[in-house]
């Protein structure tokens, strides 16, 4: 073998250990962070399912 031919087969090496194989999966839950918009301000966020029975009906 001459030298050029030693220097392509340790590019091929080379090249097949860093690109020969796919990289390990991710899962898209690993890749989503959901944090809220704004702080929740429980005096604004208190809805109450039955406020129309206690409004109305009484």
């Amino acid at each position: 073998m001459t030298n050029s031919e030693q220097v392509r087969n340790a590019e091929q090496v080379t090249r097949q250990a860093r690109f020969g194989r796919l990289p390990e999966r991710i899962r898209i839950e690993d890749t989503v962070e959901e944090t809220p918009a704004t702080v929740l301000d429980p005096a604004r966020n208190t809805y109450n399912a039955d406020e129309w029975l206690i409004r109305n009906v009484v």
